[in-house]
């Protein structure tokens, strides 16, 4: 006997549960496979099909469950991000890109913040394997030190991809920009503009960027026969607070034992830098110059303005988006390989050290 739309509609919300595909199909009269692939937007299906079942999913409240398909298919759609910060500007950036490739194929992103602590982002890498995410992307805390609660990945062949903060020695693919080539030349920079006494504030070297980065500057002086000096170098966590503290140790001496240029390894300790020089009445670029490292949108506003390296982090998401999506369709066949991708970095020299 053939019911109407209204009194199947009635009928379905007398049930008191959750509507589902055969509910959709039995209005429509169409099979809940047919159903299944509209909902997924599948090329075999008919425009004109894929509206009705869209517009008789709405009526009758019907919600796709993400949770139930995964189960059935062994395919969940959705990619796994791990990072140390989201309120970064480099990190954010990268989320965004990363987002945007993965949209293009359909796919969803998880982000989990680990908020610099090993322990959390033990916990996530797990909660995200449970969660049957695809695959992983990762940017390591900078004490991680042990990567193997990464292999639960490795072992089931989901792919995983670290970028930014990637490990020395763990087997994995990555994505990184060119740091030692950074900071080599932001050092070299100041050289050429006279500065012959350049101070270093960096991450803990155990980190691959600010080994990589110090690398590059400690060479750069080198190279004009120049010896590094330990006293003006310094390696912490590359927030406000420690910058300052960096500098109350760089100029606390007589002037002539002042450093005449600060190269640091982030915007964050370049911004309090300037700030501090400019209570103590420095003139920035006469008496001290400074330099950074991401290209952060406030190195452009401040005054002055901060010269800085720009490491395209919308190239890096899109990169490690595109990577991962590659491994997952099978595009890319590496073996027992891993594939390095490096990403070039540019400088972009500002007031904070012209002439």
């Amino acid at each position: 006997m053939h019911i109407c739309t209204n009194e199947i509609i009635i009928s379905l919300m007398k049930k008191g549960s959750e509507n589902t595909m055969k509910d959709i199909a039995l209005e429509l009269g169409l099979s809940s496979s047919t159903v299944s692939r509209a909902l997924q937007d599948h090329p075999h299906i008919s425009q004109e099909t894929k509206i009705k079942v869209n517009e008789a999913a709405n009526r009758l409240g019907y919600s796709y469950n993400a949770v139930a398909a995964s189960l059935r298919n062994s395919k969940s759609n959705t990619i796994g991000l791990i990072i140390p910060r989201i309120s970064k500007y480099y990190q954010s950036t990268v989320i965004t890109a990363i987002q945007n490739k993965l949209h293009e194929h359909k796919y969803n992103l998880m982000i989990c913040q680990s908020n610099e602590s090993p322990e959390l982002e033990k916990e996530l890498v797990n909660a995200l394997y449970a969660s049957r995410v695809e695959g992983l992307i990762v940017s390591s805390t900078l004490n991680t030190t042990d990567f193997t609660h990464f292999d639960v990945f490795s072992r089931s062949n989901r792919p995983l991809v670290f970028f930014d903060r990637v490990p020395k020695n763990y087997p994995a693919h990555r994505i990184q920009g060119d740091d030692y080539h950074g900071a080599n030349m932001a050092t070299d920079h100041l050289l050429a503009q006279g500065c012959r006494k350049i101070a270093f504030i960096g991450g803990p070297l155990f980190c691959n960027l600010y080994r990589e980065r110090y690398e590059g500057y400690t060479d750069a002086l080198k190279a004009r026969n120049l010896v590094p000096d330990a006293s003006m170098a310094f390696f912490h966590d590359l927030t406000k607070e420690n910058a300052l503290l960096s500098c109350e140790k760089l100029f606390s001496g007589k002037k002539d034992s002042w450093p005449d240029a600060v190269f640091c390894c982030n915007d964050t300790a370049a911004l309090a830098v300037t700030s501090y020089a400019k209570k103590r009445k420095m003139d920035i670029p006469g008496q001290l110059k400074v330099t950074g490292y991401s290209n952060d949108p406030l190195t452009e506003i401040i005054t002055p303005t901060i010269t800085s390296v720009e490491q395209y982090p919308s190239e890096v998401g899109a990169q490690a988006a595109g990577m991962i999506m590659n491994l997952i369709q099978q595009k890319l066949k590496p073996g027992k390989n891993f594939i390095s991708v490096t990403i070039a970095v540019d400088l972009v020299k500002r007031d904070s050290t012209d002439k």
